[in-house]
C-alpha cells in the first residue's frame, strides 16, 4: 500500500492525524484530512510510536512524550502554514505551487478558499500515486483547479516541469516547502528558493528549516556515543530518516542574508518549540498547554536516568551556564520561515 512513498510523509501526516484529534481548537491540528489519506494504520510500514499511536484513542495516545512531541511539532507547522496561505490568497496570489506535497491537504481543506486559483502539487510520481488513489478513495476525486505534477526539482527541472503542467510564470504564486529544505542537495534548494524569488512581486513562500550544526551533528552522529537515555529517540529518528538523510541547513542567525542573497525578503522566523510558537498555536483556551503533562514528566524521568547513568559511571555531569544552553537551544531549534519576493 505505501510502496514508494516517503516514510517521513506517513510520519508527519500520522502527527497531524493525531493532532486533529485534540478537542480543544485552540490548540487541535486542523489537518482533519490526514488520518483519512493515511488510511488502515494497520497497512503502513513505518514503526514508530506516532504512527503507532494511530491505533490508540486520543488521552492514551498523549501519554507518550515521543507522540507529543511530534504532535506538538506538527500543529505549530500547519497551523502557521495555514495562515501564511490564507495570507497570501487574500493578498492577491493566484497560483499556489506544493513542493514536495506527500500527503499534503491543503487543496482539499481549503477548497472553497482555493476555488478561484491554481494549485500545483509537485512531487515523485510513485507517491502521488499513492496519494491520488487515497482521494479518490476518501473524497470522490480531487478538486477541479488542482494538477498533480510529477516533477524532478532536485535537478532543476522546475520551471520546465510546471510549465508542462499549465503554470504561469508571470502570476502571483504562493508556494508551500514543508518538510523539503534539509532534504535537499544545498544546489537544490538555491535553485528551488531562486525560482520562487524569480516571480512576480507579491510572490511569496513558507517553509521550514534547521541550522547547518544541526545537519552535520546528525551526519556525524554515532549512536553508541549518545547517553543510554536518548539512545531509544535516536535511534528511531535516525532509522527514520535512513533513506531521505538531512542534507542542508541554512547559516546560523544568517537566514536573513541568505535568503536575501537569492532575491527573496524574510518576513519572520518562527522557532517551533519556542515561546511564541507555544502562546500562538499550543495553548489551550483554559490555559494549559497541550500535551505539557507527558513532556514535565517524560522531561524528569530522563533528567534522572542521566544522573543515575552518570553515578554508576562515577562520572560528573557537565555543567552549562544559561547563555551556553540557550545558545545550544538556538542553534539546534527547528525553524519556520515566511517570505516574501523583494
Amino acid at each position: 500500500m505505501t510502496a514508494g512513498i516517503s516514510r517521513t510523509a506517513i510520519y508527519v501526516a500520522a502527527a497531524r492525524a493525531i493532532g486533529a484529534r485534540e478537542p480543544d481548537p485552540a490548540a487541535r491540528n486542523p489537518d482533519d484530512l490526514a488520518e483519512k489519506f493515511l488510511g488502515d494504520p494497520a497497512k503502513l510500514d513505518v514503526d514508530h510510536p506516532v504512527v503507532n499511536a494511530l491505533g490508540l484513542d486520543y488521552d492514551e495516545a498523549m501519554k507518550d512524550a515521543e507522540v507529543v512531541g511530534n504532535v506538538r511539532m506538527m500543529t505549530v507547522r500547519t497551523r502557521f502554514i495555514d495562515e501564511a496561505l490564507q495570507r497570501a490568497v487574500a493578498g492577491g496570489a493566484t497560483q499556489v505551487v506544493i513542493l514536495g506535497a506527500g500527503l499534503d491537504s491543503h487543496a482539499y481543506r481549503f477548497s472553497e478558499l482555493l476555488a478561484p486559483v491554481k494549485v500545483f502539487e509537485v512531487d515523485r510520481a510513485a507517491t502521488q500515486a499513492l496519494k491520488r488513489q487515497r482521494v479518490e478513495e476518501t473524497l470522490g476525486g480531487p478538486p477541479p483547479n488542482l494538477t498533480y505534477a510529477p516533477i524532478d526539482f532536485e535537478h532543476n527541472d522546475l520551471p520546465h516541469g510546471l510549465a508542462r503542467h499549465g503554470y504561469d510564470p508571470s502570476q502571483r504564486t504562493f508556494f508551500v516547502m514543508e518538510g523539503l529544505t534539509m532534504y535537499l542537495p544545498e544546489e537544490a534548494l538555491r535553485a528551488a528558493l531562486g525560482f520562487v524569488a524569480g516571480r512576480p512581486p507579491g510572490s511569496s513562500v513558507v517553509f521550514d528549516f534547521v541550522y547547518r550544526p544541526m545537519v552535520e551533528k546528525l551526519a556525524m552522529m554515532k549512536t553508541a556515543e549518545v547517553p543510554a537515555a536518548a539512545k531509544p529517540f535516536v535511534d528511531r529518528f535516525l532509522n527514520l530518516i535512513r533513506d531521505e538523510p538531512w542534507l542542508t541547513g541554512l547559516p546560523v542567525g544568517g537566514e536573513r542574508e541568505y535568503l536575501r542573497s537569492l532575491g527573496l525578503e524574510l518576513r519572520e522566523v518562527l522557532p517551533i518549540g519556542g515561546e511564541e510558537s507555544v502562546k500562538r498555536y499550543l495553548t489551550r483556551a483554559n490555559g494549559t498547554q497541550l500535551g505539557a503533562e507527558a513532556l514535565a514528566a517524560a522531561m524528569a524521568r530522563m533528567a534522572e536516568r542521566f544522573r543515575a547513568n552518570g553515578q554508576a559511571a562515577g562520572a560528573a555531569a557537565p555543567t552549562f551556564s544559561a547563555e551556553q544552553l540557550r545558545e545550544q537551544q538556538r542553534i539546534m531549534a527547528y525553524q519556520l520561515a515566511d517570505a516574501v519576493v523583494a
